[in-house]
């Protein structure tokens, strides 16, 4: 059995997504929910589910990496998760856990990656830049924003009239439909 921490900053859909997905494959335990956002969605959803929460602030996942690494390695973690978290994972901890991150990107990378890169942004530099089609990467997380080797993409068309927010429906499609995929692929 693998153990996946899911680390989430805002409403938590892939994370429920992934919840259901996985729900009776005995192959797979989400032990915890890390999130820096006490508000955010992911909470009700993860403790709807029942799942260990834990809130760790960007002050205290900078200062503290090492306790953190401590206690994510003492709950036999795997594979750790990013499902909308907004903070960079400290390289420290990228080194303690080795090609055993990921995380999904709403553009196809290199494009539309680095600081600032996420959510609404992301679509709206897609359409602003004229591009017929975006998507999704999974990728490994590395020492650099959205640089990670590549996992898996998945693609759409992003047509004349789509806005920021019927793209970002589209992207959401594939994150449901293809991040339970590549974790799979990874199990």
């Amino acid at each position: 059995m693998k153990n996946i921490a899911i680390f989430a900053s805002g409403e938590g859909t892939n994370a429920e997504n992934l919840f259901n997905y996985f729900n009776n494959d005995k192959r797979v335990k989400f032990k915890l929910v890390v999130t820096n956002n006490d508000s955010a969605g992911i909470v009700e959803r993860a403790e709807s589910h029942k799942k260990n929460v834990q809130i760790i602030s960007k002050t205290a996942l900078n200062e503290y990496t090492s306790q953190i690494i401590e206690f994510l390695k003492t709950e036999n973690i795997d594979l750790i998760v990013l499902a909308g978290f907004l903070l960079k994972i400290p390289e420290q901890m990228v080194q303690a856990f080795p090609n055993q991150i990921i995380n999904i990107h709403p553009s196809l990378l290199p494009k539309f990656g680095g600081k600032g890169m996420h959510g609404m942004n992301v679509h709206k530099a897609v359409i602003e830049n004229k591009e017929t089609e975006s998507g999704i990467t999974i990728h490994f997380v590395n020492e650099e924003y959205d640089k990670g080797e590549v996992i898996l993409q998945a693609k759409c068309l992003v047509e004349s009239n789509d806005t920021p927010e019927s793209l970002s429906q589209k992207i959401r499609k594939l994150e449901f439909e293809y991040l339970p995929k590549a974790i799979e692929k990874l199990l």
